[in-house]
């Protein structure tokens, strides 16, 4: 009986060509053992088979021990038939296969080494000082910037940027492009989508205006929505003037909690400058482009707004009047003077009639020589005799007459120096 079981173990056996017992009692100890049947050496030829199987049966183990430890092993070979074998690594030495035996004999499971993976799959971490990295790698740059792009296209998050360019395709000169770049990707926003057209062409060509207008903004900042994007390409056309409306909706007809517009007049807001010209700056206001004339900038009298501001500044100003009869149309006036204090009403206590003071011509007009004192006031004196002084000419000027209530001053230059 134990001979006939002991050859069914045999045949089963043979087809792995396992040529050595299993470990009991650690299954993961049995895979290792598995694994290792690649080192060890072929399987017994026929003959030194029926050898074993001859001196299979110990004498000094009754035929019922024989039979009972044959199911067993029978048993557990077919529960390792059909158990999914893990590859694991072959001891590279004795000293290493001596070990595993001894953790065997002692009972003690041994935990399966992970499987190595190539690094190149696995992106280099970031050894960051605080909690969270501050410091982005060029990859997550790249992938934010598209994240923010695909994010504005989608849901109509407004985004900025500033225009860095003004671009004419080659199959089309008649057309200008605003060019914002936002990380590596290049957004394009064609000029009817930049610039509000104005009423009035003067007789020139549309779009020979609208570049003329678009080149103006150049370094200015501004919002814009993505309307499409290729990310093989790297290049995403935007709106402009949708970005604008959307903010207007938010700031002009919105309100707060306790139902109040958030802007109206008398209020003071930060406004980002988008255009010089010689007689005043325009300003985009929370969606709203605002012409503020050369008078309300400044207190002091000043010839070219180009030499005191530029696109991209950003200022503080008020808001004298809006308009909302037209929810389409909405309008609005601000001055950059208003927005702080009046330098008169204090300067003034600095001077008196009938003494001399050093100045700065700022501007010559018809009226006179109007020349910068310190505190920021002008003083308007009449044409010297010896000839009219220019701009930015260092001159003493003796005071004539104050008038606090209009916050007026005037004298006369009685020495003009070479100008700085």
């Amino acid at each position: 009986m134990a001979t006939k079981k002991q050859e069914v173990l045999l045949e089963e056996q043979a087809p792995m060509g396992e040529a050595t017992p299993q470990t009991e009692g650690n299954p993961e100890l049995e895979e290792m053992h598995d694994a290792t049947d690649a080192e060890s050496p072929p399987p017994q030829t026929g003959t030194e088979t029926s050898e074993t199987d001859g001196n299979s049966a110990d004498p000094g183990i009754s035929e019922d021990s024989q039979e009972a430890l044959s199911q067993t092993e029978t048993e557990e070979k077919k529960k390792t038939r059909g158990r999914k074998k893990t590859a694991e690594k072959s001891s590279e030495s004795d000293a290493e296969a001596d070990s595993d035996d001894k953790n065997a004999g002692d009972g003690v499971e041994e935990t399966p080494k992970p499987r190595r993976r190539r690094a190149s799959a696995r992106p280099k971490a970031v050894v960051s000082i605080d909690e969270n990295p501050t410091v982005e790698t060029e990859a997550d740059k790249a992938k934010n910037d598209l994240l923010d792009l695909l994010e504005s296209q989608k849901t109509g998050r407004i985004l900025t940027g500033t225009i860095q360019g003004v671009e004419r395709p080659a199959d089309n000169p008649s057309r200008s492009l605003a060019v914002i770049y936002h990380g590596e990707f290049k957004v394009m926003i064609p000029a009817e989508e930049a610039v509000e057209p104005p009423a009035d062409y003067r007789g020139r060509l549309p779009e020979d205006v609208l570049h003329y207008m678009l080149t103006k903004r150049l370094g200015a900042e501004v919002d814009y929505i993505v309307k499409g994007i290729d990310p093989k390409s790297g290049l995403a056309v935007a709106s402009r003037l949708e970005a604008m409306k959307s903010k207007r909706k938010a700031y002009y007809l919105g309100t707060d909690r306790d139902g109040n517009n958030l802007l109206y007049s008398g209020v003071c807001a930060e406004a980002r400058i988008v255009s010089v010209i010689r007689a005043g700056i325009f300003v985009d206001l929370f969606g709203l482009e605002i012409y503020i004339p050369l008078r309300e900038l400044s207190y002091q009298r000043w010839m070219d707004a180009a030499a005191y501001f530029q696109p991209g500044q950003r200022i503080l100003v008020k808001v004298l009047e809006v308009d909302r009869s037209d929810r389409n149309q909405i309008k609005a006036t601000a001055s950059v003077k208003q927005a702080g204090e009046n330098p008169y009403e204090k300067a003034l206590r600095r001077y008196s009639v009938g003494n001399r003071y050093v100045g700065t011509v700022s501007m010559v007009d018809t009226n006179g020589v109007f020349v910068a004192l310190d505190g920021g006031i002008d003083c308007l004196c009449s044409y010297p005799k010896r000839g009219r002084p220019p701009r930015g000419s260092r001159v003493t000027v003796r005071i004539l007459g104050i008038n606090n209530d209009s916050n007026r001053i005037w004298g006369a230059i009685t020495h003009i120096a070479a100008a700085r």
